[in-house]
């Protein structure tokens, strides 16, 4: 018997090993991997220019306290800040913490300028932003707050896509809006281009500050950097994690100058972010991403996984409702309960996981190669057949 606790629904199954797209399970079977650890294998497994990384460092410096300067840390901050609309970066573990520094330097930058009592973050109601006390609330998903009670104040919410709820929603008290530029937990539903730069028309008109969540969708995973990147806008602070580690645990707070100047020193720490360890894998990503032609190659992926996806939704229109996502942040909408459909896609040895409004999630690494997806989608056809 586990002696772990039952907080997960746990697949019975188990793997050994992993390259590239695929995992080897420990009773020898393979499997393509498009889950990848919930978008966070950006390059899939074991992949050897972050292993070299890792070896590397680890014969060095592994961990030291964030009361010493960390040039690797320097380093990664740096170069995210060149690419990106960010000007001082907050180093932490996970997207969940990430996404409390997100929450924290809001309130902290309008108690810098003498507005203590602007401090409710307004966010889109069943979205997602982590599993902290603070993020439960911030999503305002009643699934996810039940029995964690009292409510932690702070936070109000509009639906998705009702911008007159979310306009009566804005008040004196009204820090920022913060939402998921793609929500990925929530069914892959990604906010309109012109949406997003209405939002930061809202903010700009009402003095408030523009959180955009990319810790599922950032880092290369939408085709762009950042999804937002698309809509042309500059947001104020970003929570990103996942896929800036490829595998390893790292999550970070991008902020333009004027929040970051309220985070003076004791406003937040953390024992292990930014650690040199983290630090180096993180670096190491950004130099597969940040290489020539890498981002043009996951949109010529996605427009062609897409396009697949779209052929067999034509064939079996009473199966799969809708083809949602962007970049290799894909999901197929189904009519039926989506559990029996994974469950089938795994017999065939494809990995996928589930989303909210009944979506099946498709998360292959960036790097994935064409002839994977055509197995993907060979696997994907055939259970639909099954089902037709």
């Amino acid at each position: 018997m586990s002696s772990l606790a039952k907080n997960y629904e746990r697949r019975k199954i188990a793997f050994k090993r992993g390259k590239g797209s695929f995992l080897y399970s420990t009773n020898g079977k393979k499997y393509l991997d498009f889950v990848q650890g919930i978008a966070v294998n950006s390059l899939g497994h074991a992949n050897p220019y972050l292993i070299n990384a890792i070896n590397k460092q680890s014969k060095k410096i592994w961990h030291i306290s964030n009361a010493f300067n960390i040039p690797e840390g320097e380093k990664l901050a740096k170069r995210l800040t060149q690419k990106t609309f960010a000007d001082y970066v907050i180093f932490q573990n996970s997207g969940t913490e990430a996404t409390e520094v997100a929450i924290k330097a809001a309130r902290r930058y309008f108690y810098s300028i003498g507005k203590p009592k602007k401090n409710r973050i307004l966010c889109i109601k069943n979205s997602f932003h982590g599993r902290t006390i603070a993020a439960i609330y911030a999503s305002g998903s009643k699934k996810m707050t039940e029995g964690f009670g009292p409510k932690v104040p702070g936070f109000d919410h509009f639906n998705f896509g009702d911008h007159k709820s979310l306009e009566r929603s804005i008040t004196s008290k009204t820090a920022a809006i913060m939402c998921e530029t793609a929500m990925g937990e929530s069914g892959i539903k990604v906010i309109p281009e012109w949406c997003l730069k209405g939002l930061r028309k809202i903010c700009n008109k009402r003095k408030i500050l523009l959180i955009l969540d990319e810790v599922q969708c950032g880092i290369g995973r939408s085709g762009k950097f950042f999804a937002f990147e698309y809509s042309k806008i500059k947001p104020d602070i970003v929570p990103i994690a996942k896929g800036i580690g490829g595998g390893f645990p790292i999550g970070a707070v991008l902020m333009n100058k004027k929040v970051a100047l309220a985070m003076t020193p004791g406003s937040h720490g953390s024992t292990f972010g930014g650690n040199p360890l983290a630090m180096s894998v993180g670096n190491a990503v950004l130099d597969q991403i940040f290489k020539k032609g890498f981002l043009a190659n996951v949109i010529k992926s996605s427009k062609y996984f897409m396009n697949e996806l779209h052929k067999i939704k034509e064939d079996y229109p009473g199966i799969i409702k809708d083809v949602r996502g962007i970049g290799l942040l894909l999901g197929i909408q189904l009519f039926e309960n989506q559990k029996k459909f994974i469950k089938e896609l795994e017999d065939e040895r494809l990995l996928t996981i589930r989303a909210g409004e009944n979506v099946v999630r498709i998360l292959p690494p960036l790097n994935v190669k064409k002839t994977e997806i055509d197995l993907a989608i060979k696997i994907i056809r055939k259970v639909c057949n099954q089902q037709d």
